[in-house]
């Protein structure tokens, strides 16, 4: 297996360093001194600059105005995005366009794609659920009517529901098949309600009542929402990685220079392997975040289907960010839970991420399923 990443590809990955590089991860107030949201939207003047890099258009087509990338080339931007606590809907909005790109109608396509490109227009995914434990498309039923579709159910922690122009909402219908809806913001029959993250990050519970729409705003091609989670779930890993990653190095530093009985505390055996298992976890998780990408992006086949190496991956990012902000505030001591320092976001981040379109637990059994459906010879 080559990991090497075209010039695309890292001409991306430096594009988004170059943005993130002035970002801070403490522009806005810390969710431990914070009862609801930290913010009422998310930073508007860093989405800005994202678009104005063409980093919003990566996995478009040249004719929508986008760069023609895939799944890799987002994972690494997101990835760098994680360091710095990013505060922009990037994941769900790439994710969600190149959806209506791969599955929808021309007319949605042409409708929504140039302005999402542009970072006019912002789409997130309500992949949640009701509970974040059953599959999000059996929250929502979608049946037809004459021409339109109807839409009955509730979709909790939808992130940047209230900033998103469109949210995609898988739904089911009657004979077991998924669809995925474009509901517009304030569309009749939609109706939200603030949520909040571990994260401090204002969600969104929408709640649909016999919403109606469009045909054309509706995607019924077979394998759209499946292909569209596992897109979501590895986008997750790579935020998690750059997270971890960034978690890591902060810990290096902070144990390189604190002192203990007249030593560095980073040179004592126990500090020491500590950190080191964490590498050894960040490490896991980027092998196994870039062969669900690959799988992705190339379509290439395999043992199993890609959601096996997705739903790998997925457990390795959740287990492995978890293990690295415990390990992070244990060695950084009591400065590590200080709100002058930023170690608690991202502990409270790398929570969020790790339970974002379910925890470990949930992708071992989904990974269960897949191996007893696809016996390895």
């Amino acid at each position: 297996m080559d990991f090497t990443f075209t010039e695309e590809q890292q001409a991306a990955a430096e594009a988004a360093k170059g943005v993130f590089a002035g970002v801070a991860p403490d522009t806005v107030p810390s969710p431990a001194l914070t009862p609801g949201a930290v913010a009422d939207t998310c930073d508007r003047a860093l989405w800005a600059k994202l678009a104005d890099a063409d980093l919003l258009s990566l996995l478009l087509d040249a004719r929508y105005g986008g760069a023609g990338l895939d799944a890799i080339a987002l994972c690494l931007v997101l990835r760098e995005s994680a360091r710095v606590l990013a505060r922009v809907p990037l994941l769900e909005s790439s994710a969600a366009a190149a959806a209506v790109q791969a599955f929808g109608g021309e007319e949605a396509r042409s409708a929504l794609l140039p302005s999402a490109g542009r970072g006019e227009l912002v789409l997130t995914v309500a992949a949640h659920g009701r509970t974040g434990h059953d599959p999000a498309e059996l929250a929502v039923t979608a049946r037809q009517d004459g021409a339109a579709w109807v839409l009955d159910g509730v979709q909790t922690a939808v992130p940047w529901a209230y900033d998103a122009d469109v949210t995609v909402v898988p739904a089911h219908t009657a004979t077991g098949r998924t669809v995925l809806a474009l509901v517009p913001r304030g569309h009749e029959g939609a109706v939200l309600a603030e949520q909040f993250s571990t994260s401090g990050e204002r969600l969104g519970e929408l709640r649909l009542e016999s919403a109606r729409l469009a045909a054309r705003d509706v995607i019924d091609a077979d394998g759209a929402w499946e292909w569209l989670r596992d897109l979501l779930a590895t986008g997750t890993c790579a935020l998690a990685l750059g997270l971890g990653e960034r978690v890591l190095r902060m810990t290096g530093e902070y144990a390189s220079k604190r002192e203990q009985f007249g030593f560095p505390i980073a040179t004592f055996q126990a500090v020491a392997v500590q950190a080191a298992d964490r590498y050894i976890d960040l490490r896991a998780m980027e092998a196994t975040l870039w062969q669900a990408a690959w799988r992705i992006a190339s379509g290439a086949p395999g043992a199993l289907p890609a959601a096996g190496d997705v739903a790998v991956a997925k457990i390795w990012a959740a287990e492995g960010v978890r293990r690295v902000v415990q390990t992070a505030q244990h060695l950084h001591g009591g400065f590590g839970a200080d709100v002058d320092y930023p170690l608690h976001r991202y502990h409270a981040w790398a929570k969020h991420l790790e339970l974002s379109l379910g925890p470990a637990a949930a992708h071992e059994e989904a990974l269960g399923d897949l191996l007893a459906a696809h016996p390895l010879a």
